[in-house]
């Protein structure tokens, strides 16, 4: 007997619930009265019934009346709402953590303005997947479409909270920046959540001191419909703005952070991309001086399997653990609880801190940059450089209608040449000899595309475009 088809509830569901967040198309998948569903899913996935939930949104045009969508499902099944309005999805987790409350995140991050979405996070900002309850939260809100919303014996009701001042003062306790030297800074907002929260943690809107920062700002109206670029910094042409008005206004540094504001690229002087590895790497020499300092000897980071080398390597050699990770937001949350990690850093741009619950901020990751390289004289290019020695070519993507094929040409090509692990797609690593210079890459597929994705890292330019060439014949067939 054939099973009985999904209902569409359930494939509606299905087709917007994603390994670590719910996104989707507004008005398709993603409407109202799924939204309230998932709500009261939520709630009784985290048991936050007869406790608070915190809501938040972004900028985008259909979030405000989504995030009372989720609300009102939430108070439902007896939760009270913590409404935060308009934020970034990093003050979500700050009022996760500061609250110690499970928290609902409305934004698409860098998608394209006909998308919305949801991050969730249970108590104490800590992250939620496929696998450690979102499957669970789709299911039943699945029944609740199906069958509707149980309402309560006891409902919650909604209260409203500005968070913004005390994330502000909170990130301004866990990186001083009064003592820098005077640095000029284009920031690129992208009309995204950063034009609210970089005036109030870098600036004085939100009532804190003065820093020594000249703020030159670039599309921080707020805007969903993104009427200048996209607010995907990962995209080299989303950074173009941003490089040119740097190098016009003389500014020391450029930043560009991304829709919901908590991944942030950085540029140096001449216009140049520093990589997120780079960042990755002076952060985590930050955080691992300051807690040996404060008398902690095993010190842990982690850095997913996408990172230069450069990033266990610094690790290492300021006597800390590197922890080598699969690529995943909610993953990366988990390990760094599992090993009370210090930092974590992602190719990406993601950059988690456990002063901060163990949850990614980007503006955080980004004071830690202006405090280092604001202590010393050199230009951003010259004091970065020590931390890109090596050529990466980014990830490069390739529609791949057979993936196994795919691997087993890889396999069969650098047999006898290369070692192999499976710990996050197929990461193949030179066997190299005497003075020959070091290369490896990493071939994932997409999760909800016929995609490959390949990142490679050469010791010197000229192998790794040799190896990068090599390997896209491979995959393209």
């Amino acid at each position: 007997m054939n099973p009985a088809a999904p209902s569409e509830a359930r494939v509606r569901l299905d087709a917007i619930v994603k390994a670590y967040d719910v996104r989707g198309i507004v008005g398709e998948g993603l409407t109202g009265e799924t939204v309230e569903a998932l709500g009261a899913a939520f709630v009784d996935e985290v048991g936050a019934a007869g406790g608070r939930v915190v809501v938040g949104h972004d900028m985008r045009d259909s979030s405000p009346g989504f995030a009372a969508a989720f609300a009102r499902g939430a108070t439902r099944r007896g939760a009270g709402v913590v409404a935060i309005g308009l934020c970034s999805t990093d003050e979500t987790y700050f009022a996760s953590g500061s609250m110690n409350a499970p928290a609902a995140m409305f934004t698409a991050s860098h998608n394209p303005a006909a998308y919305n979405g949801i991050k969730f996070s249970r108590a104490g900002a800590q992250g939620i997947s496929l696998d450690t309850g979102l499957a669970a939260i789709r299911d039943r809100a699945a029944d609740s479409l199906e069958q509707g919303i149980a309402d309560a014996a006891a409902p919650g009701s909604v209260v409203e909270v500005d968070v913004l001042a005390d994330y502000a003062a909170h990130l301004r306790s866990l990186v001083d920046l009064s003592g820098i030297r005077p640095l000029k800074i284009v920031v690129d907002a992208g009309n995204g959540m950063g034009g609210l929260t970089v005036p109030a943690v870098l600036g004085e809107a939100a009532g804190l001191p003065a820093l020594p920062l000249e703020i030159v700002p670039l599309y921080f109206e707020l805007d969903g419909t993104f009427p200048n670029h996209e607010a995907n910094p990962l995209e080299p042409a989303n950074l173009v703005d941003l490089q040119r008005a740097v190098v016009e206004h003389g500014a020391d540094l450029g930043l560009a952070f991304d829709g919901d504001a908590d991944r942030c690229f950085v540029v140096d002087e001449r216009g140049d991309a520093v990589t997120p590895s780079a960042i990755a790497a002076i952060v985590a020499l930050r955080e691992i001086e300051r807690v040996r300092a404060a008398g902690e000897h095993d010190v842990v980071v982690i850095h997913n399997l996408i990172t230069s080398r450069i990033v266990p390597e610094t690790i290492e050699e300021a006597g800390a653990l590197a922890v080598r990770t699969r690529v995943g937001h909610s993953l990366i949350k988990d390990r760094m609880k599992e090993t009370g990690a210090v930092f974590g850093g992602e190719h990406s741009a993601h950059y988690y801190f456990r002063d901060f619950w163990g949850a990614d901020n980007g503006m955080l990751a980004a004071m830690h940059v202006l405090a280092e390289f604001g202590s010393q004289d050199a230009p951003l290019s010259a004091f970065a450089a020590r931390f890109n020695p090596y050529a990466l070519s980014g990830e490069i993507n390739s529609t791949v209608d057979d993936v196994p094929v795919a691997y087993t040409r890889i396999v069969e090509a650098f047999a006898g040449r290369a070692d192999f692990d499976e710990l996050d797609g197929l990461t193949v690593t030179g066997v190299t000899a005497g003075d020959e210079p070091f290369w490896w890459f990493n071939v994932r597929p997409s999760n909800t595309e016929p995609l490959l994705r390949l990142n490679v890292e050469g010791e010197d330019a000229a192998t790794m475009t040799s190896i990068r060439d090599e390997v896209l014949t491979l995959i393209r067939g």
